[in-house]
């Protein structure tokens, strides 16, 4: 015996809406970042989008970057106590104005040692380029600097000379800190001494 399917009719009550909860114009704001593009070839028919070039784009990709100075550690603590360290092979002596743990003449381990803090100019270089950190900083001097005593050079900034024709081949300079550490290696700079 077949039974009868009986269906119950619902009915759904029909909600109200109120138009002027809804803003049929809205747009997201727009802004100034990302990559803006104006003219984007198209083509009238769509099968000519396989030929189409690529859209290229240049975007900005920052992260937080966690970074140790292991054994280098001492030699940004003394930058931030305005004092410049150099490291001292325990078998040759061999003295190095760029701290290593492991002397690169014998392989002994090194020890702490305090540079002068003022040396010569062995050579120069003047920076009309530079990465885009220092960009904006262009033209800058870039000097090694040679110490008594030390068998190495340090490379730092040189600031209060702003002409590369100034600046002269074992003329005496005397190192400055920035007064609030970035534990960078340019937190010590370099100024002419007084002769």
């Amino acid at each position: 015996m077949a039974t009868k399917k009986t269906t119950k009719k619902t009915t759904r009550k029909k909600k109200t809406v109120n138009p002027a909860a809804y803003d049929y114009n809205a747009k997201l704001p727009e802004t100034m970042d990302g990559t803006v593009l104006y003219n984007v070839p198209f083509p009238s028919d769509l099968k000519d989008l396989k030929k189409m070039e690529p859209i290229i784009i240049k975007h900005t990709y920052t992260i937080d970057y966690i970074h140790s100075y292991g054994q280098d550690s001492p030699f940004f603590a003394g930058l931030a106590n305005k004092k410049l360290l150099g490291t001292e092979c325990t078998k040759c002596g061999y003295r190095y104005a760029t701290p290593r743990l492991h002397c690169m003449e014998c392989g002994a381990e090194c020890d702490w040692f305090e540079l002068p803090q003022e040396g010569r100019v062995h050579t120069f270089t003047t920076c009309y380029y530079g990465s885009e950190e220092f960009l904006k900083e262009t033209p800058f001097h870039l000097i090694l600097v040679e110490f008594d005593g030390v068998d190495t050079l340090l490379l730092a900034r040189l600031i209060g000379v702003e002409r590369p024709e100034d600046i002269k081949i074992g003329m005496k300079v005397k190192a400055r800190f920035r007064r609030l550490s970035k534990f960078k290696p340019t937190d010590v700079y370099f100024v002419p001494a007084e002769e």
